[in-house]
């Protein structure tokens, strides 16, 4: 192959210095330019309506007031804490919230046949101050097994009132509630161990 001569080379090389400065020119240092900043302020957390249960490792029912007519049994839940952190100014009229108990059927340890939970019934009970008198505990339930007391004898087999409020938007805040319990058996209750578990549940209309 014939080398080319040295001025060819010379002219390939001075083009190719041509070509590479013309590809990395720089922009002028005084090209405009405008810093945008924005701060973006925390919203903050929104309100909430929660329900919760103090710790506690159940509830065992001691016999307590039993005569010739029924064995009785009696405890008192664990207290129960109703906490409102919304603005009352984003509640609709007419904004409610109530919390409901419902007890399971109570199954002997052993296993067989136990009773139902219309054996049991509440007394609800609120242990903190309402300032605009908008929150209040549920009516008494006593169980199938009527205590006399004249509260409707149906117990804890559907869905009870423990504790509510008539508009949500005229007090907000925190509210703590119990429930003495009272379960009543007829005197012929097979003897044994019994479970049930009681189930609290909080609805919001708003």
């Amino acid at each position: 192959m014939r080398r080319p001569t040295p001025t060819r080379l010379l002219a390939a090389s001075a083009l190719g210095v041509a070509l590479c400065a013309a590809a990395v020119q720089p922009a002028a240092a005084d090209d405009p330019g405008i810093d945008i900043d924005v701060v973006i302020e925390d919203l903050g957390t929104p309100g909430s309506l929660t329900l919760t249960v103090a710790a506690n490792d159940g509830v065992t029912l001691t016999e307590n007031g039993s005569n010739a007519s029924a064995r009785q049994f009696t405890g008192v839940t664990p207290t129960i804490t109703v906490t409102d952190t919304r603005d009352p100014a984003d509640l609709p009229a007419g904004s409610f919230w109530a919390v409901v108990g419902q007890a399971g059927a109570f199954t002997p340890a052993g296993g067989g046949t136990g009773f139902g939970a219309e054996h049991l019934g509440w007394r609800p009970r609120l242990l903190s101050d309402t300032t605009t008198g908008s929150v209040a505990a549920g009516e008494p339930v006593s169980s199938v097994v009527a205590d006399g007391s004249g509260a409707p004898a149906v117990g804890l087999l559907g869905q009870e009132l423990l504790v509510s409020t008539a508009n949500a938007a005229d007090e907000t805040g925190s509210w703590d509630v119990n429930a003495d319990l009272v379960l009543r058996t007829p005197v012929d209750v097979t003897a044994g161990q019994y479970t049930s578990t009681l189930t609290l549940s909080l609805f919001d209309q708003s």
